[in-house]
C-alpha cells in the first residue's frame, strides 16, 4: 500500500500509519499480535518453562543455591560424629541407602545422658545459568509494498519472523534439555550412543514398554513431580495444572512405534488422547499415553544423526545417515527441572523486541530518498537446569 504524502492541510492522509491525519492506525500493531497468538500454538518446549527474569544491572549470569537433602549421598561433608562419639567421614547418616541394616545401624540413638553425639551437616550445590542476545532482520524497498500483488506481504513477512525467532528459541531450549539430562537410557542392549541400532541380526534398540516403566520408577526414585505446571493460552500470564501427568517428548517418526507397542500383558500399551483428555487437561501436542507418560508429539523433536552404531545390508528398517543410525530421543521434562532466562520478560515467556522504521521513517544519508524499509527482531535466552535428575533421555531408533 503506497503511502500519501500529500502536504495539502485540507486533506486527509495516511502518511506512515504513525502520523495519520485521522489517529492512530491499529492494523501495524494487529499484524504483530496476530503472529505472536499463532505461534503460542506451536510452543512445545516453552509450555513447561519456568522463567527466570533478570534484573537490569546484574551481569548476564544468574546463580542459585541447591540445598542438598540430609540423607543424600550427593550431601558430602566433615561434620559427622556418630552415636558413639567417633567422627566419621560423612554426616549424612545413612544417605540415599534403603538398606534395612544400614539404616538400622546409623540411626540416630542417643543414651540417658545425650552427650555430643550424632552430629550432622548439610551441603549446597551452586548452578548458574548464563543469558545471550539473539537477532536478526529484514529490508525492503517501498516498492517491493506498493506494487506486489499480495496486498498483505507485510503481515506474511513479520508473521514468519516471529515464527523463525519462535522456532529458534524452541530449538534451543531442546538442545539445552537434551544435554542437561541427568538419566539417560538406551534401546535394546546399547549401553552407549555407538551400540545403538536397526540391525535384525542384534537386539534392535527401539524403545518397550519395560523400559519406559523403568525410566519412569528412576524417575519417582528421584523424587520427580508428577503433577506439571503448563503456561496455556496466547497471554504470558495464563497457566494450568495437569495432575498424575509426566511428558514424554518424541518425534513424530516415533508414532507408528509407540503405537504398536505392547504392554507386559501383551495388550496395546498406546491410548489416544482423545479417550481420556477433555480441553482443559491436555498439552499442546499431546497424542496420546503409555503407561505413566503422556506423549507429546512434537514436530521438530532433533536427533543425532549418524550417530550410533555402523549400518549394514541387515537393516530392518531404521534410519541412518551416512552409514551410522540416527539415535532419536524419547524426552522426559519433570515440573520444575528447568528455568529459562530472559532480560526483562513478564515472568512467562521469551519476549521478543520488534523494531520497524517504514521506507518513509527511515531517511538518512545511507538512504536519502526514504525507498527502503526494514524490520528487526531481538531477543535474551539463557538455560539453567534446576535439577538435572528430573530430566531424562531415552536413546531410540526410529522406523523408516
Amino acid at each position: 500500500m503506497a503511502f500519501n504524502d500529500s502536504t495539502m492541510d485540507s486533506e486527509r492522509i495516511y502518511g506512515d500509519g504513525t502520523n495519520s491525519s485521522v489517529g492512530t492506525q491499529l492494523n501495524l500493531f494487529y499484524y504483530d499480535k496476530k503472529a505472536l497468538i499463532e505461534i503460542a500454538k506451536e510452543q512445545y518446549f516453552g509450555q513447561m518453562a519456568d522463567v527466570t527474569s533478570m534484573p537490569k544491572h546484574m551481569g548476564k549470569t544468574i546463580k542459585k543455591y541447591h540445598y542438598l537433602p540430609l540423607l543424600d549421598d550427593r550431601n558430602i561433608n566433615d561434620q559427622g560424629i556418630d552415636a558413639t562419639g567417633a567422627t566419621i567421614s560423612n554426616g549424612n547418616l545413612y544417605g540415599s541407602s534403603k538398606d534395612i541394616g544400614m539404616i538400622t545401624s546409623k540411626l540416630p540413638t542417643l543414651t540417658e545422658h545425650g552427650g555430643r553425639v550424632n552430629r550432622v551437616g548439610y551441603k549446597r550445590i551452586e548452578i548458574q545459568g548464563t543469558m545471550a542476545k539473539f537477532g536478526f532482520f529484514d529490508e525492503y524497498s517501498q516498492e517491493s509494498m506498493d506494487f506486489d500483488t499480495d496486498s498483505e506481504l507485510q503481515m506474511h513477512i513479520r508473521r514468519e519472523s516471529l515464527r523463525g525467532a519462535n522456532e529458534m528459541t524452541e530449538a534451543q531450549l531442546q538442545v539445552d534439555l537434551l544435554n542437561a539430562a541427568g538419566i539417560i537410557r538406551y534401546g535394546g542392549a546399547a549401553t552407549q550412543n555407538s551400540e545403538i541400532t536397526g540391525e535384525s541380526t542384534a537386539i534392535i534398540s527401539v524403545p518397550t514398554y519395560e523400559g519406559l516403566m523403568k525410566q519412569g520408577i528412576a524417575l519417582d526414585d528421584a523424587k520427580c513431580p508428577k503433577t506439571t505446571k503448563l503456561i496455556s493460552g496466547s497471554r504470558m500470564i495464563d497457566t494450568k495444572t495437569i495432575n498424575d501427568a509426566r511428558y514424554l517428548y518424541c518425534g513424530s517418526e516415533m508414532l507408528p512405534t509407540l503405537k504398536r507397542m505392547k504392554d507386559l500383558h501383551g495388550e496395546k500399551a498406546y491410548v489416544e488422547a482423545r479417550h481420556y483428555a477433555s480441553a482443559g487437561n491436555i498439552a499442546k501436542g499431546e497424542k496420546g499415553s503409555i503407561d505413566d507418560f503422556r506423549v507429546i508429539i512434537v514436530p521438530e523433536m532433533l536427533n543425532w544423526a549418524g550417530a550410533g552404531a555402523a549400518e549394514t545390508a541387515a537393516n530392518a528398517g531404521y534410519r541412518a545417515t551416512g552409514g551410522q543410525y540416527d539415535i532419536f530421543p524419547m524426552l522426559t521434562v519433570g515440573s520444575g527441572s528447568f528455568t529459562t532466562i530472559g532480560f526483562q520478560t513478564n515472568g512467562s515467556k521469551v519476549k521478543w523486541k520488534i523494531n520497524h522504521k517504514a521506507p518513509s521513517d527511515n531517511v538518512n544519508t545511507w538512504d536519502p530518498y526514504g525507498e527502503t524499509g526494514f524490520y528487526s527482531i531481538k531477543w535474551y535466552y539463557g538455560f539453567m537446569a534446576l535439577r538435572p535428575e528430573w530430566i531424562s533421555i531415552y536413546k531410540v531408533v526410529a522406523e523408516i
